[in-house]
């Protein structure tokens, strides 16, 4: 099947189809030239839906690796590995760096991405941006490292120094959850997300038929998709959330769940 059909396939269209035709573009190109070939970094539905691409193009599991930097990195890039690579030996074509500032500037995630987009930095280019007080760790390619280090001086008003640092010196955020106990009539989608979201089941169906749901970083348009441990669910404007357990039946005959809510 040619690169046109596999992304027909999956209803690919405008910047996810362009990200897909690369990732294929990388796998060619570390087949054909037997040499490691990495894409740019891929967001969580990119990256589910790249790997639905390789699934059905037939790649096996053991051509690449999934690299961000750190572990659980939201952010990440492929890497397609040649013959003679093993993936424990695949160094990752990413750099990490440190932009350090006075604490009392208080930046955010949108301050450093929106300078770095002045800069002409594209998003593709850079991973997660972890920031902490007085300092945020960034990781991004290597093609744009050395140009970060040289020119890279300040995030809105606020002065930067930016220093390159080893990836076990990162400065990785606690992920911050809040879990919530609750009954449901079922583990369908529908159901699931009105815990979750706090809405009306109604309502949390009209959601995901609308195509606004993500189910583990691929969009769900179902509202009787049947959940399992350990399912991811987000939708824009709503939040996200992992369906950590699910328990017995209650007298009532309602499924208890215990829900991780991301805040």
């Amino acid at each position: 099947m040619d690169k046109g059909a596999l992304l027909d396939r999956l209803g690919l269209a405008g910047e996810d189809r362009l990200a897909l035709a690369k990732v294929l573009d990388k796998a060619e190109q570390a087949s054909e030239r037997n040499i490691p070939a990495a894409t740019d970094f891929l967001s969580p539905q990119q990256r589910a839906q790249a790997l639905d691409l390789l699934h059905l193009a037939g790649i096996s599991e053991s051509a690449y690796v999934l690299q961000g930097g750190y572990e659980g990195a939201e952010r990440q890039v492929l890497q397609f590995l040649p013959d003679w690579m093993e993936p424990e030996s695949a160094e990752a074509p990413i750099r990490c760096l440190r932009a350090v500032f006075r604490e009392e500037e208080k930046l955010s995630h949108r301050d450093f991405l929106g300078s770095l987009m002045g800069m002409g930095i594209v998003r593709e280019k850079v991973g997660d941006i972890l920031v902490a007080p007085g300092s945020a760790d960034l990781l991004v390619l290597e093609g744009v490292a050395d140009f970060l280090l040289q020119s890279w001086n300040s995030a809105g008003r606020a002065k930067l120094r930016v220093s390159a640092i080893e990836p076990e010196n990162l400065h990785i955020p606690t992920v911050q959850r809040k879990e919530v106990r609750d009954t449901v009539s079922s583990l369908r989608l529908d159901a699931v997300a009105a815990s979750g979201f706090r809405l009306a089941r109604g309502k949390a169906a009209a959601l995901i038929e609308s195509g606004k749901v993500q189910l583990n970083w691929r969009e769900c348009v179902k509202p009787d998709k049947l959940l399992e441990a350990g399912d991811v669910v987000s939708a824009r404007g709503f939040g996200k959330f992992e369906l950590g357990e699910v328990g017995g039946l209650t007298r009532k005959g309602r499924v208890s769940i215990v829900l991780r809510v991301y805040v």
